[in-house]
């Protein structure tokens, strides 16, 4: 169903806070667009969420307060939520939306109950395993709830839900891998064609202890004959490349980069964090993970994605803290040296890619603001696999 263009109605995604919820949220607005809907952002005041939208066309974007429950700092939360409550009900009195989609974290919470008040449809996309807590409290309100993985579903406790996966955006979808041979996007970085490529990505959080138990390991890997992508986050970026050039190492060293694709796109392997987003990425792109989960996430929620993908055979996984430098060194050697393990979590990888997550999501909230939901209670078919193969029961 498209919305013709003299009805078109307002969504606002609220996706700031991390890269996990913002980039995702992105390629929603990006397909609502396409059937008919004017799409605004409702971002946090993080720099990774101004960075990222810097470049962003044809939607509108508002900064709302930052909103975080953390170390039971309940007054300031209540505090910094009524102030993006109040934020978001101005906003809206501007023109009314018809739906709200809340991509998770706290910062997503104000806009959907400013929305059900105004009655609007409301909508969340939880993208881990273990839904967030944010995502906890809107389950109960909102009209229909998305997921990512199929355990948060008995987790997340909506009335209604729809596995679709984790929409990653355009640029990692199959259509593009041919502009994206591994050579042409190392050129690109600046890398030499021919090595083997090591990725090192810590996410938008969380990028410290990861750079610290790669750097330990450098010695190890130093004759290796690689060369090296490290992604090192703001803190580190001195230490991180001062430690390759004192070993001798060929590395590319960048605090962030926007375009991930090509991060992907020349990778041999990746030492990676497991959030949702980065693991829906790195599944599209079909780079061979080692994946060490954030130990400080929420609920441990990156522990159990890494270990999803883990059990489905498309992802090697080593804990934080009680892995040694060794222990990276011996698994990232073998993903590296043995072509047939590559090709195996691969083909495992595959499966983990759901390239129609955007558009079902974009879709059944159009049809909802139609009052055309899909009937049925959605199945997970292949669960054990990791397959993203979705049944409707009626």
């Amino acid at each position: 169903m498209t919305v013709t263009a003299n009805a078109r109605p307002l969504v606002a995604i609220a996706c700031g806070g991390t890269g996990g919820h913002l980039f995702p949220g992105l390629a929603v607005a990006e397909q609502l667009q396409r059937r008919g809907c004017d799409v605004v952002l409702l971002i946090s005041p993080k720099e990774i969420d101004q960075q990222a939208v810097k470049n962003t066309t044809n939607l509108e974007v508002f900064t709302l307060p930052a909103v975080a429950l953390q170390n039971g700092n309940y007054f300031s939360f209540s505090s910094a939520f009524v102030k993006s409550l109040i934020s978001t009900g101005k906003i809206f009195r501007r023109r009314k939306p018809a739906a709200v989609l809340a991509m998770g974290g706290f910062t997503s919470a104000p806009p959907v109950f400013a929305a059900k008040a105004m009655g609007a449809k409301t909508f969340l996309h939880e993208s881990n395993t273990i839904p967030g807590r944010a995502n906890r409290l809107l389950a109960r309100f909102v009209d229909a709830a998305f997921i990512g993985f199929p355990e948060s579903a008995g987790r997340l406790g909506a009335k209604r839900h729809l596995l679709t996966g984790t929409p990653v955006r355009p640029q990692f979808t199959p259509a593009c891998r041919p502009a994206f041979t591994p050579s042409e996007c190392r050129m690109a970085l600046g890398l030499k064609a021919s090595l083997p490529t090591i990725l090192v990505v810590g996410g938008s959080q969380g990028a410290h202890g990861l750079n610290e138990l790669v750097l330990a390991a450098l010695p190890l890997l130093k004759n290796c004959g690689w060369q090296w992508l490290h992604l090192t986050g703001a803190n580190d970026f001195e230490k991180v490349k001062t430690t390759y050039a004192r070993h001798g190492i060929s590395a590319v060293v960048k605090p962030f980069l926007k375009e991930m694709e090509l991060a992907l796109g020349a990778a041999t392997a990746a030492v990676s964090r497991a959030g949702a987003s980065s693991l829906a990425e790195i599944a599209a792109m079909q780079v061979v993970p080692l994946l060490v989960p954030l130990p400080t996430a929420a609920d441990n929620h990156q522990y159990f994605n890494a270990r999803a993908f883990e059990k489905s055979g498309a992802a090697r996984v080593i804990e934080q803290k009680s892995s040694t430098p060794e222990d990276l060194a011996k698994l990232l050697t073998e993903l590296v040296d043995d072509e047939t393990k590559r090709q195996q979590i691969k083909t495992a990888l595959a499966k983990w890619y759901a390239p129609e997550a955007a558009t079902q999501i974009a879709q059944n909230m159009v049809m909802q603001l139609g009052e055309k939901f899909v009937p049925g209670k959605p199945q997970y078919d292949g669960a054990e696999t990791g397959s993203m193969d979705l049944k409707i029961v009626t």
